[in-house]
């Protein structure tokens, strides 16, 4: 790793001391990082924040007074020049161009009291601090020591600054979190372990942009960028993915995960990040969308930049960007790869907050981050910073990469049924289904916090349907009439929860629903019912068509399920229910790992008319509970209980239960458990020995070969030492 070598101090004081040796520097360690909001950190290194004074104590040995030149180098870069601003010059009590300085404070003999600042812009990373004294033709120099410069959130003139108090609280010094999955209208909360202050945390992040492609190509102008948050970022999500610079995580989506880690079973970034750094920089094996996310999460919020996760539901990969994903199926239902393009049951990324010098101070908040490798950007994977503002306003020609995130949360979906005589029409146009329930976790609590609007207008308002029509138009794609038409007139299907209902794009002769008859649960049947209606005030025959097949939340099929055709008569305005079930002999060795199942019902008439209805299902592990047998306080052993239950009608083995959480447990815990009848309950019974005080987050996994993982988590007030 670079160490930052390069800002020159020069101190010119009326009276200094004749070649003082120093005895000892005191870096006032718990002085300094209370007041620049870094006590967290497990280091014992000095951690300081930009554009903010610290105070150092030399001890001397020797107290000589003599005119001489007293220089203070705080070193950045392997070749600092002043051109890059990696090196600066200037006198004691007088500010530099750059707005470094240091003060001489009033001492005690045998000590020299020191205040420097740094300026708000200053490049963010380790220092070494050189003490040079200049007396006749001698120059001799000291190393007092290294620190870290972060940016600073708490400084009203740096770019990160937030003015929040509880904003800062929660999205650089919270340390857990909450990361939302599953369905759109089947919201679950994942707890994630960011741990950004735990031991070699952020010694890894400033690897991390050490190993990049910039540094390895041109190191000093490299370092020189680090004082610009949209440069450090948009850097961080092109490494924390493996593609191009052998990065962090590599990302797999497809077979099993034998030479590697099943993204699912991660529970927080600090196993990944020093499993990276402690394996030789060799990329982790394997991530997703959320894992990607939450490990930026964590490197950028221990740089001091405040971040958060955010959840898209139905979000739009969109391969050739012009804002429309064509599913193709044949007239059974199954799905036909015509297109690379695809929907997502939820996609997470993350928002970085700073201001936008490059475009302008509109562009200033939330910036879009992904370090997802789903497509490139300038030949690389990497994706940000674009404004949330900039993707709400459809300037999609904004950098960086505003025109994709606004396709993830804008496209048009429209589903397309392709006949043998390869003829295809097009049956449906839904000009909402693509970025709903916009989600993150809510300052200060673990609820869901819905932030939609930062991204788009109303769905159907004027304003929506101008933004969208702008974003074609910089993107150079027609939009006809007849599709601006069908996106106002579009009304938002009707239907109860876990119920989906939808409508072909000419006005409709029937409707159909799929309903879930009870929440589905691993390891039991799926009981569904079909229902049909007839719309007009005529009889007609219909053949149905119905599909389940396991899905990946990418909603890529990967295994048939179930098959079943039938033909129902309907009279006027009539409707008729069609049962049907999933057995778990059916699904049990086809159900992926995302316990995802995609139900499709297709519809046709002998009028020609054709109806396709789908339905996401998600089904539920059982619940795991933990109990905390007594009060947490730090540096005191306490017993945790965990109970599950195997979920299956067959016999488990084995199984492993793992826990984790910041300032509760250093390194992950793994204990085996043993073998589980069916449907049998087990206990498990640990210690935890707290380090920190404050609320904490205690997350258990069990893992098992049989079943996806069972995941947990409870909040813990833990007391400081009395």
């Amino acid at each position: 790793m670079y160490k930052f070598e390069g800002t020159v101090f020069l101190i010119d004081l009326p009276c200094v001391f004749l070649a003082p040796k120093i005895e000892n520097v005191n870096w006032h360690p718990k002085l300094n990082k209370a007041a620049h909001h870094t006590s967290d950190y497990s280091s014992t290194e000095a951690i300081l924040r930009r554009g903010q004074a610290f105070n150092i104590t030399l001890n001397l040995q020797t107290t000589a007074c003599h005119s001489e030149l007293l220089s203070l180098f705080p070193l950045a870069g392997p070749s600092p020049t002043e051109s890059q601003q990696t090196k600066v010059v200037f006198n004691l009590s007088e500010e530099s161009a750059s707005g470094w300085s240091a003060v001489l404070e009033p001492s005690e003999p045998g000590c020299m009291n020191l205040t420097i600042s740094s300026p708000a812009n200053a490049v963010i990373g380790r220092y070494k601090l050189k003490l040079q004294i200049v007396s006749g033709n001698k120059v001799s120099s000291t190393l007092l020591g290294q620190f870290v410069l972060l940016f600073n959130p708490w400084c009203p003139d740096d770019d990160v600054f937030m003015a929040n108090a509880k904003e800062r609280q929660e999205y650089v010094l919270n340390d857990s979190g909450i990361i939302f999955q599953g369905l759109e209208k089947y919201i679950q909360q994942e707890a994630w372990n960011y741990g950004q202050f735990e031991e070699d945390i952020l010694d890894i992040s400033l690897a991390i942009l050490d190993r990049s492609l910039n540094h390895r190509q041109d190191p000093a102008l490299d370092v020189s960028n680090r004082n610009n948050p949209v440069y450090v970022s948009r850097v961080i999500s092109a490494m924390v993915n493996s593609n191009d610079e052998k990065g962090v995580v590599e990302g797999k989506w497809n077979g099993k995960y034998r030479s590697g880690t099943n993204p699912l079973q991660w529970s927080g970034s600090v196993t990944i990040l020093r499993k990276w750094y402690r394996g030789r920089y060799k990329p982790v094996r394997y991530g997703q969308c959320w894992v990607f996310a939450g490990v930026m999460c964590t490197v950028l919020r221990s740089l001091g930049i405040p971040t958060r996760v955010i959840t898209n539901f139905n979000s739009a990969h969109d391969r050739n960007i012009n804002l429309s994903i064509d599913k193709y199926i044949d007239i059974s239902g199954k799905t036909l790869h015509f297109t690379e393009d695809s929907v997502w049951n939820f996609h997470v990324w993350n928002e970085s907050w700073f201001i936008r010098r490059d475009l302008g101070s509109f562009y200033d908040g939330w910036q879009v981050l992904d370090a997802t490798p789903q497509e490139t950007s300038k030949g690389i994977y990497q994706c940000g910073p674009a404004s949330t503002k900039a993707i709400k306003e459809g300037d999609v020609n904004l950098d960086y990469d505003s025109s994709f995130v606004f396709a993830a949360v804008n496209a048009d979906y429209v589903t397309w049924i392709h006949y043998s005589n390869k003829r295809k029409e097009r049956i449906y146009s839904d000009t909402r289904k693509i970025g709903k329930f916009i989600s993150t976790k809510a300052v200060g609590s673990n609820s869901r916090v819905d932030v939609t609007a930062n991204y788009k207008y109303p769905e159907g308002s004027l304003k929506e349907r101008q933004v969208y029509k702008k974003a074609l138009k910089l993107l150079g794609v027609r939009s006809t009439g007849k599709k601006a038409k069908m996106r106002r007139s579009r009304r938002q299907p009707s239907g109860a929860r876990r119920q989906n209902t939808t409508q072909p794009a000419q006005k409709p002769s029937i409707s159909g629903k799929v309903i879930l008859d009870a929440s589905p649960v691993i390891g039991q049947d799926i009981l569904l019912t079909f229902a049909l209606r007839n719309l007009l005030s005529d009889f007609k025959t219909i053949k149905v068509k119905l599909r389940a097949s396991a899905i990946l939340y990418t909603r890529k099929p990967k295994a048939e399920i179930l098959h079943l055709s039938r033909s129902i008569k309907l009279g006027s305005k009539e409707v008729k229910e069609i049962p049907f079930k999933i057995s778990y002999s059916q699904y049990k060795n086809s159900l992926t790992d995302d316990r995802k199942i995609l139900v499709t019902a297709v519809c046709e008439t002998k009028q020609g008319a054709s109806l396709l209805v789908e339905q996401d299902i998600v089904l539920q592990d059982p619940f795991l509970t933990i109990k905390v047998l007594g009060p947490t306080v730090v540096h005191k052993a306490v017993d945790v209980q965990v109970t599950f239950t195997n979920p299956l009608s067959e016999v488990v083995t084995d199984c492993v239960l793992r826990a984790e959480g910041s300032g509760l447990i250093k390194e992950q815990l793994r204990i085996n458990v043993a073998r589980m009848a069916p449907m049998e309950s087990s206990t498990v019974q640990f210690e935890i020995i707290p380090y920190k005080s404050g609320t904490r987050q205690l997350q258990v996994d069990l893992v098992c070969i049989h079943f996806s993982d069972i995941k947990g988590f409870v909040m813990l007030d833990v007391a400081p030492v009395q």
